[in-house]
């Protein structure tokens, strides 16, 4: 008769096993710019993380101001943004512990096709926003301290210019509605170049004004929260993570997105590994 327990005692094992409570994949919570976002990059690559470490990634794509705070704050593992002052005064405030450089793009001028200011083919985007103030062409800002806002703003002190008046617009959204205002408006406006590509598949008539400017050159970083400040912090998936968006397979990837469609990357890879590769 002992033959006959060793079942039962195998399908005790198993009911026991069943009523224990399933473990929760651990969650990254990646505060980032809506450029990454509406590029369409975080959703090309992210699954390859998550199915990588067993872990989810919660996403939050506002502007890079709000994104810093959000680590400020406590309420991000990780921050990927594009300011390289505020990133580098993220770090001496000691609400990060660790930047990496990841990849890079541009930012360019955008206007409608008549291009009431003149400024078609300019190289200095800082003479370009004077000739849009001069002529009062409507200019739409984002207005929202994103890394976008900021390098506008930097480019009109550049000019001397300190805009205001009804030509100018601070819309205090992200990039994807900005576009979609200065499309409507026929307005100019400044955008990184990857939600601009990204854009042009819905259909939208402004067009490269001004590009290949120094002063329009667009670096991305990668940020660790610090966790002495931040207990709640999970500093062991956050470094997982940017070792793993700086390594040479994930940056091959970010080289290749973009390529199928337009005919070129959306970001260049720019990580210490893969420039020494």
């Amino acid at each position: 008769m002992k033959h006959r327990f060793f079942p039962l005692l195998g399908l005790l094992a198993f009911l026991l096993s069943a009523c224990q409570p399933v473990q929760a994949p651990a969650e990254l919570i990646l505060a980032t710019t809506t450029s990454t976002q509406d590029s369409g990059l975080l959703d090309a690559i992210l699954p390859v993380f998550e199915a990588d470490a067993q872990a989810s990634v919660s996403v939050v794509a506002v502007g890079t101001g709000q994104a810093l705070q959000l680590g400020t704050d406590c309420n991000a593992d990780v921050v990927l943004v594009h300011a390289r002052a505020r990133e580098e005064a993220f770090l001496e405030a000691g609400d990060g512990i660790r930047r990496e450089e990841v990849m890079y793009n541009d930012f360019v001028l955008l206007g409608p096709p008549d291009d009431p200011a003149g400024i078609l083919g300019m190289a200095d985007s800082a003479a370009a926003l004077a000739k849009i103030a001069e002529t009062g062409a409507p200019f739409i800002s984002r207005g929202d301290d994103s890394g976008t806002h900021t390098k506008e703003l930097s480019i009109w002190k550049a000019a001397g210019i300190e805009p205001a008046g009804d030509w100018y617009i601070s819309a205090g959204q992200g990039m994807g509605a900005v576009l979609t205002m200065a499309n409507e408006q026929q307005a100019y406006t400044l955008s990184d170049r990857a939600t601009y590509l990204a854009r042009t598949l819905e259909g939208i008539d402004l067009g490269v004004a001004v590009e290949g400017d120094p002063a329009l050159f667009n670096p991305y970083g990668v940020l660790v929260v610090n966790p002495e400040r931040c207990p709640n912090v999970n500093d062991e998936l956050a470094n997982h993570f940017v070792d793993w968006l700086v390594s040479v397979p994930v940056q091959e990837q970010i080289a290749a997105y973009g390529q199928d469609t337009f005919g070129q990357s959306l970001f260049i890879p720019d990580s210490e590994g893969w420039r020494n590769r």
